[in-house]
């Protein structure tokens, strides 16, 4: 068997060929080596880590960062935060923008009784109302951060605008407590390569720096500069003036990651494990498709890969493409290659984010056995519900 020098030498997952398929495993030595690399370098670069959970909604891998160091965590919604609160994960910093004030109090309220400090985000008046409203009913103030557009231009005030200089000096003079900005760069996931992502973080990071000192010559002090995104943590440029970061795909990485050149192969931690149930001239027909897979190319809707994700086995000289997808079928081009109905194939997806999401357990595979573990706050049909 030829190995191709920008390869494994081998995919990993030892142990996920006894499991029924499909099944998203996740390779327990890789996951502990990457939470243990990413914090060292925010250890190193002196920002607190506060990792977004959306990546896995695992109490037990949360439980992992924060014995590495973590100090806290990042939720995407109010059920998906919810989950953490219970489990005692403080503080929780719930970064998406409310705009109605129940469910900012029922956080609050809960948090208050597991112990937990609940931080939000505002990038409009109407979110702030939402939040000092929902603080009035519960009777708590919570801190809240300003969220600042550098560049995804999805949620966050611009920086450069005057209105977002008000919006900052409303809430600073509010009830509630002005925790500091808050950004994510996920235009990063466009950037090509690990050069232009530093780029990226870079552009990010003064950005955040002029926009404080605009707001400190308006008497507004800026408390904390809190940054999220895994591109940006591992292709940095320095992080001078910047408090906290908030990665999340880290711990897993998927394809997306190996393309940008911020992780090798070896580096991935999630898979799918596969059989080949059916096959024709051109493709093996596997039982994964977008059910399991997901069909997204890439975070934040950009991806250059060809195909929904790489499928790898000990019998083939190098990796193939999962070219199509149906709901329950994956379509993987053969290359010329003959494996036979009832193989196994192990799938690195595209994003390994939504594929947690859509799995309802992951299988950590370790010394060769699988301890199957329920994705903790995956439940979408009630992916708002606090109580």
């Amino acid at each position: 068997m030829t190995i191709h020098p920008e390869m494994p030498s081998q995919p990993g997952f030892a142990g996920a060929d006894a499991l029924e398929t499909p099944c998203v495993v996740v390779d327990t030595a890789r996951l502990t080596a990457n939470i243990a690399a990413v914090q060292a370098i925010a250890d190193a670069g002196n920002v607190a880590m506060h990792p977004h959970i959306k990546t896995h909604k695992s109490l037990a891998i949360a439980g992992m960062q924060r014995d590495a160091g973590a100090r806290g965590v990042t939720a995407s919604h109010p059920g998906e935060a919810a989950v953490f609160i219970r489990a005692g994960f403080s503080p929780v910093t719930l970064a998406y923008p409310l705009v109605h004030p129940e469910p900012v109090a029922a956080l609050l309220r809960l948090g208050q009784d597991h112990g937990v400090a609940v931080r939000f985000i505002a990038d409009s008046a109407v979110g702030l109302e939402a939040l000092e409203r929902g603080a009035i009913a519960a009777g708590i103030a919570p801190d809240v951060f300003i969220k600042v557009d550098v560049g995804l231009h999805r949620c966050g005030v611009d920086p450069l605008a005057a209105g977002s200089v008000a919006l900052v000096v409303r809430l600073a003079a509010s009830s509630l407590g002005f925790a500091g900005l808050l950004s994510h760069a996920g235009h990063a996931y466009a950037a090509g390569t690990a050069e232009t992502v530093r780029a990226v973080a870079e552009d990010e990071r003064r950005l955040l720096l002029d926009f404080r000192e605009i707001l400190r010559r308006q008497g507004v002090d800026v408390p904390k500069i809190s940054v999220g995104s895994t591109p940006s943590l591992i292709a940095n440029a320095g992080f001078d003036g910047l408090d906290e970061v908030r990665p999340g795909n880290y711990v897993f990485f998927d394809m997306t990651a190996v393309r940008l050149g911020i992780a090798t192969r070896d580096q991935l931690a999630l898979a799918v494990s596969a059989t080949i149930i059916s096959k024709n001239s051109d493709f093996y027909i596997i039982d994964a498709g977008s059910k399991t897979l997901s069909s997204d190319l890439g975070a934040h809707s950009v991806g250059t890969g060809a195909g929904f994700g790489e499928a790898w086995s000990s019998r083939l000289e190098a990796p193939l493409s999962v070219a199509k997808l149906s709901e329950e079928h994956g379509m993987v081009r053969r290359d010329g290659s003959d494996l036979a109905i009832g193989e196994r194939l192990l799938i690195y997806p595209n994003h390994a984010c939504v594929v947690v999401n859509l799995a309802p357990h992951l299988a950590f595979l370790g010394d060769g056995r699988a301890t199957r573990l329920g994705v903790d706050a995956a439940d979408m049909v009630t992916r708002n519900r606090i109580g």
